[in-house]
């Protein structure tokens, strides 16, 4: 898997970064965790530059969370809420979980979506109250914006400082990827398999 993320980061540099962070922000069994680390590596090495990976990944991250956004804001709660419990097992939601993102929305407004982009899953999820209250387009992208580039400064910032150990852990990199893969993998298997329809 490691020997993947950084053949997409090699070939296609900030064009690929961009793509996978996308991906993981539309399909939230896709960790960013997996993909940035490497992206930092790059950059320690001078293939990529620190800034160029940061621009990159998050604005991969802010593109893909539009669909969720425009989703809530165009159809309304009523319609996504039948969605979810109709073709939601793919994504792992139903209607309650979207009632639950909402409620979170409502009490904590644009700063939710801020701090939600460090959590898997809700950082996929938040977008859609987000659209469904109608959250003024710039102002959605600002919170989104800031919470990809904290989470991504973490994230390339300790597979910049991890390169001057590189030698050293590499034997380890292609395992503790295959393990937070089948991790993931594996919550998300789990939630498809028990996933049911909301009660409501």
């Amino acid at each position: 898997m490691s020997d993947w993320i950084i053949g997409v980061i090699g070939e296609f540099g900030y064009l690929g970064l961009f793509l996978l962070m996308l991906l993981e922000s539309v399909f939230p069994p896709i960790p960013s965790e997996l993909i940035i680390p490497f992206a930092g590596f790059s950059a320690a090495r001078g293939e990529l530059s620190y800034l160029g990976v940061l621009a990159a990944t998050t604005m991969g991250a802010v593109t893909g969370m539009l669909p969720w956004y425009f989703a809530g804001r165009i159809f309304g709660l009523a319609r996504v809420r039948h969605l979810a419990d109709r073709f939601g097992r793919w994504f792992t939601l139903n209607a309650d979980e979207i009632d639950m993102a909402t409620n979170w929305f409502v009490r904590h407004g644009p700063m939710i979506i801020l701090f939600g982009r460090l959590i898997p899953i809700i950082r996929t999820l938040i977008s859609v109250p987000a659209g469904l209250a109608r959250l003024p387009l710039p102002l959605f992208l600002l919170a989104s914006g800031a919470g990809a580039l904290v989470w991504n400064v973490l994230l390339v910032s300790s597979g910049f400082i991890l390169n001057e150990h590189y030698h050293a852990i590499e034997a380890f990199l292609d395992p503790l990827t295959l393990i937070v893969l089948c991790a993931v993998l594996g919550l998300y298997i789990y939630r498809l398999i028990t996933w049911r329809p909301s009660k409501g």
